[in-house]
Parts: C-alpha cells; sequence; structure tokens
C-alpha cells in the first residue's frame, strides 16, 4: 500500500497537475481554472475570506461542492448586503442545508462583512499588502509546501486586528495560495509552466 502522492500527477487527459488536482473532477476544474489565479475586489475576496473560514475542519470539496449555495444565501457575497443581514437571516441560514450551518460561522460571515464595509483603503487593498516578494522557488513536492508563512501570519494579524474573525494564520496562507498572492503550483504543474503572469 502507497502513501499520498508528494509530487505532481500525469492525469488521463495527459495534464501533469499538483496530485491534490487531479483527485476529483470538481478539485480538477477548480485547480485548473481558478485555484492560483489573482483575485482583486473586494466583493471576490470576501467570498474567499468566509469560505475560508468555513472550511476551517472540514474538507475543502465540501465548501466546493456548496459554492453555489453559499453563494444564494449569502446575496452572492456583496459586502453591503451581509452586512445588513440581522436577527432572521441568521436563522434562515441556519435552516439552509445547501450551506454548512454553523452559528459561528455563519455569525462571523455577517461580522467580517461589517467590517470589510467599513475597512479604509478596502479589503483587497488590505489582504494584497501582505504579498510576498515575488521569486521564491516554484515547490517540487507538496511537502515543501508551507501551511503558514510570516506572511500569513501577518496577514492574521492585521485582519484581526481590524475585527475579522475565524482568521489565523493557516487559513490566511490558504487564502494567500488560492488568490494568488502566492504561486504553489508544483514547478512541473501545467498551470504553472502555461499560465505566466
Amino acid at each position: 500500500m502507497t502513501g499520498p502522492v508528494d509530487g505532481s500527477v500525469l492525469g488521463t487527459d495527459g495534464l501533469r497537475r499538483c496530485a491534490w488536482g487531479d483527485s476529483t473532477d470538481d478539485y480538477r476544474v477548480y485547480h485548473d481554472t481558478e485555484w492560483g489565479r489573482p483575485v482583486h475586489g473586494d466583493d471576490a475576496l470576501f467570498e474567499r475570506v468566509c469560505l475560508e473560514a468555513f472550511q476551517s475542519g472540514l474538507s475543502w470539496l465540501t465548501i466546493l461542492r456548496r459554492r453555489e449555495g453559499f453563494r444564494a444565501a449569502f446575496a452572492g457575497f456583496e459586502i453591503g448586503k451581509v452586512a445588513e443581514f440581522g436577527e432572521a437571516d441568521k436563522e434562515r441560514l441556519l435552516a439552509d442545508a445547501g450551506i454548512i450551518r454553523n452559528r459561528a460561522k455563519i455569525e462571523a460571515a455577517i461580522a467580517n462583512a461589517r467590517v470589510a464595509r467599513d475597512l479604509e483603503g478596502g479589503l483587497s487593498a488590505l489582504i494584497w499588502g501582505f504579498a510576498p516578494e515575488p521569486g521564491r522557488p516554484a515547490p517540487r513536492r507538496m511537502s515543501e509546501v508551507p501551511a503558514v508563512t510570516p506572511e500569513s501570519t501577518a496577514l492574521a494579524k492585521a485582519l484581526k486586528k481590524a475585527g475579522f474573525r475565524f482568521v489565523g494564520p493557516t487559513t490566511a496562507y490558504a487564502l494567500m495560495q488560492a488568490c494568488r498572492l502566492v504561486d504553489d503550483h508544483l514547478a512541473d504543474c501545467h498551470v504553472r509552466t502555461g499560465a505566466k503572469g
């Protein structure tokens, strides 16, 4: 019996990708078209902050498969709309089988929207201000990819200082990976070798 693959894998489509990105059809699409691509804009990044928080303790696949449910439940993650959610919305969300029904995470998403709405300079500028300098060597194996970095620790600290909840250093690093503040596609992954910029 072998353990999990630490490097890249060659998919049935002939494309080499990070092993996790070839494990299910959902992951394949997400890996190839979204993960590690730059995300800008306050609402778009608010969605990512929320989804990463909901993912805490769960598989990302669980979140990915409920993403459209989350978008419908949280008004497309428009910060201004979610910031206005009240008690009735909390109860509605707790009854919504299309999302993860966790009271603390639901309340955090609403509170985070209020913080993001009032954030001087905006959420996108805050998050992108913690992008590390480019030039870090491409990882060749998944075991070379960190779970936390000094930048993700600093980002989590800044978000918490602003009033955000469910934003620890590990969650912050997952956000940085997903939104291309860092590029953690493996060196021989087709997304990295074929996507310039």
